[in-house]
C-alpha cells in the first residue's frame, strides 16, 4: 500500500488549497478611504493579498465569490454595523477569522462583537506590529484548524479511523499498515512508549474489522490488582471467593464476537500468562471456582511500553506467550521522532478543550509553538493533550503563550537545546545564554517595550537596559504607528 495520503477533495476546496502555498487573502470592509488605504499599504508590504469593500453589501458579495484567510471588519459601516453583518458573514464563509476594527472601543461592543463571532478587537488608531500579530496568529489559527479537520475527514473516510491526527511519515505507514491487518483475525501486539496512542490505534483496528459491530473491551492489566485479575477477565462463579455473592461474566465473556485490548500487558504476573497463553491456545476457559469450559471467539490486541524480548530474556514474561502475542507486531513512534504532527495534534487538542468548557477557540503564539517544537516529550501525546488542556483552562484570551504551558516544557526548550547546541559551554556560559534568551523572547512578546518587560521581570528598566547591554541582547525598533 501507499505509505502516502491522497487527498479527494471536492471542487469548491480546491481553490482553498491551491492558494494554501500563496500569500494569505485578506478582505478589508471599511468605508472610510484613508483607513482602506493604510491597511492596504501595510498588509501588502507584509506580503499579503488585499482586497477591498466600501460597504457593507459590496463586501458581502465579495465574500460570496472568493476565499479569504482573514476579514479586517470596521464596525460603524453605513447601514448595517459590522456586528449586524457578521451573522451573515459567518453564513458565507463560517470559519473565516475576522478581526473588528473601530474608534469606539467600548467594553460592550467588544463584547458584543466576540458574542457575534469576531475573533479580535482593534481600536484606532492602532500599533501596526500588534495588529500584524493579531492577523498573524488568527491566519495561523485557521488554517491549523482547517488542516486538522481536512486530515481527520480524510482519515475517516479512508481508513475509518477516530481521534486519530497525523501526517508524517512514520504515521502514516502506520495507518496503512493497520488498515491492511484489521479485517484479519490474528493477534496484534502494540509497542511503543507510554503516552503514544496505543488504544487509539487498538480501537481503529477493532473499528476497520468485521467485528466492528461487536464490544471493543479494553483493560489495563497493569492497574488491575494481581488477585483480582484472573476474576476480572474470566469471570467467577457465586462463592469461588469470600467476596463472590453471585456469580459474575468475566471480559472474555464481554467481549465475545469482539475484541479484547490487554493493556499494559508486561506487568501482567507469570501465573496470569500462563492461563492468557492457554485461551490463545484453545480459545476456552473457566469461571474462576467453575468447572464447565467456555469456548470464545475474541481476537486480541495486546499492548506494552516494555520490551517484551528482554523481559523474556531476564524470565520475567514466558517466550511462548511472546511468540502467541507476536503474531502481529506494531511500534508506535514516540513524538520526539514526528515533530510535523505536534501542530496538528496542538490544534486537535487546543479545539476540542475549547469546545468541552464551553470556550472561545484558542491557538498558540509563536513562541509557545517553538516551545512545543523543542521539547523531548516523555510524556509523549498524552503530555501534548495535557499541555493544551491547561492552556485553554488558565488562558483568559484567544493565544495560549509560553508562561501558560507547564514548567517542564519551558524550562527544558533552554536547557535541553543549549547542551546540545553547545555540547562544550561552561556553566557559565550557558546560564547567560538562557538569561539572553529569557530576555528577548520577553521583549519579542511585549512589541519590544522595555518598560513594561521591566515589570514583568520585577527590576528596574536601569537593571533591564544594564542586562541587555552586558548580554549584548539584539532590541529591535518600536514601530509607534
Amino acid at each position: 500500500m501507499s505509505d502516502r495520503i491522497e487527498l479527494d477533495l471536492a471542487p469548491e476546496q480546491l481553490e482553498r488549497t491551491s492558494r494554501a502555498g500563496g500569500s494569505p487573502r485578506i478582505l478589508i470592509i471599511d468605508d472610510e478611504a484613508a483607513i482602506r488605504e493604510s491597511l492596504d499599504t501595510l498588509l501588502t508590504l507584509e506580503g499579503f493579498t488585499v482586497a477591498i469593500a466600501v460597504d457593507g453589501p459590496s463586501g458581502l458579495e465579495q465574500l460570496s465569490r472568493n476565499e479569504y484567510d482573514l476579514l479586517l471588519l470596521d464596525l460603524a459601516l453605513p447601514g448595517e454595523s459590522g456586528i449586524d453583518l457578521l451573522p451573515r458573514i459567518t453564513a458565507l464563509q463560517p470559519n473565516l477569522p475576522v478581526i473588528m476594527i473601530t474608534a469606539f472601543g467600548t467594553m460592550g461592543n467588544v463584547v458584543d462583537a466576540i458574542r457575534a463571532g469576531a475573533e479580535n478587537f482593534v481600536q484606532k488608531p492602532w500599533d501596526n506590529e500588534k495588529l500584524l500579530a493579531d492577523i498573524r496568529t488568527a491566519i495561523a489559527r485557521h488554517k491549523a484548524e482547517e488542516e486538522v479537520v481536512q486530515l481527520k475527514r480524510t482519515l475517516k473516510q479512508r481508513y475509518n479511523f477516530e481521534n486519530i491526527v497525523g501526517k508524517s511519515e512514520p504515521m502514516l505507514r502506520l495507518f496503512d499498515v493497520v488498515a491492511q491487518i484489521a479485517p484479519s483475525r490474528s493477534t496484534v501486539l502494540l509497542q511503543g512508549e507510554s503516552g503514544t496512542g496505543k488504544e487509539l490505534i487498538a480501537k481503529a483496528i477493532h473499528a476497520n474489522s468485521p467485528r466492528r459491530d461487536r464490544p471493543f473491551v479494553p483493560v489495563n492489566t497493569g492497574a488491575v490488582p494481581s488477585e483480582l485479575l484472573e476474576s476480572t477477565l474470566f469471570g467467577h462463579v457465586k462463592g469461588a471467593f469470600t467476596s463472590a455473592i453471585s456469580a459474575k461474566k468475566g471480559l472474555f465473556e464481554v467481549a465475545n464476537g469482539g475484541t479484547l485490548f490487554l493493556d499494559e500487558i508486561g506487568t501482567m504476573g507469570m501465573d496470569m500468562q500462563a492461563k492468557i497463553l492457554r485461551v490463545l491456545q484453545d480459545r476456552r476457559f473457566m469461571h474462576l471456582g467453575g468447572t464447565t469450559e467456555i469456548q470464545v471467539d475474541v481476537r486480541i490486541v495486546a499492548a506494552t511500553n516494555v520490551n517484551l524480548q528482554e523481559a523474556v530474556r531476564e524470565g520475567k514474561f514466558r517466550e511462548d506467550l511472546f511468540y502467541r502475542l507476536n503474531v502481529i507486531c506494531l511500534e508506535l513512534p514516540p513524538l520526539r521522532s514526528r515533530r510535523e504532527d505536534i501542530p496538528l495534534l496542538a490544534a486537535h487538542f487546543l479545539r476540542y478543550y475549547a469546545d468541552e468548557n464551553g470556550t472561545e477557540h484558542r491557538s498558540l503564539s509563536p513562541e509557545a509553538l517553538r516551545v512545543l517544537m523543542d521539547y523531548e516529550w516523555p510524556g509523549n501525546v498524552r503530555e501534548l493533550e495535557n499541555a493544551m488542556e491547561r492552556g485553554v483552562v488558565l488562558s483568559t484570551t484567544r493565544t495560549i503563550t509560553p508562561d501558560l504551558l507547564p514548567a517542564q516544557l519551558t524550562g527544558s526548550t533552554y536547557s535541553t537545546s543549549l547542551l546540545e547546541q553547545k555540547p562544550d559551554a561552561s556553566l557559565f556560559d550557558l546560564m547567560e545564554e538562557i538569561e539572553r534568551r529569557i530576555i528577548a523572547d520577553r521583549l519579542e512578546r511585549c512589541h519590544w517595550n522595555q518598560t513594561e518587560a521591566a515589570e514583568y521581570f520585577k527590576i528596574p528598566l536601569s537593571t533591564l537596559n544594564q542586562k541587555i547591554k552586558r548580554l549584548n541582547v539584539e532590541v529591535k525598533k518600536r514601530n509607534r504607528d
